[in-house]
């Protein structure tokens, strides 16, 4: 009866600890399905500016 005690009392002393990483682990997980992805949580790259590079670059390597 000891032995069972003892046992009982090591795997109730385990339980938070497992329970504090279990939820640590999967609080990322179940925050994603509570992100409401619209049109204004779109997160874009700045649109580059366009600078002619291109036709300079063309006209040098036809002179070349």
């Amino acid at each position: 009866m000891n032995r069972i005690a003892t046992d009982a009392f090591q795997t109730l002393r385990l339980l938070p600890r497992a329970a504090l990483v279990l939820a640590v682990l999967s609080a990322p997980v179940l925050a994603v399905p509570m992100m409401r992805a619209g049109a204004d949580a779109t997160i874009d790259a700045p649109a580059a500016k366009k600078r002619g590079v291109g036709l300079v670059l063309l006209v040098s390597l036809q002179r070349g």
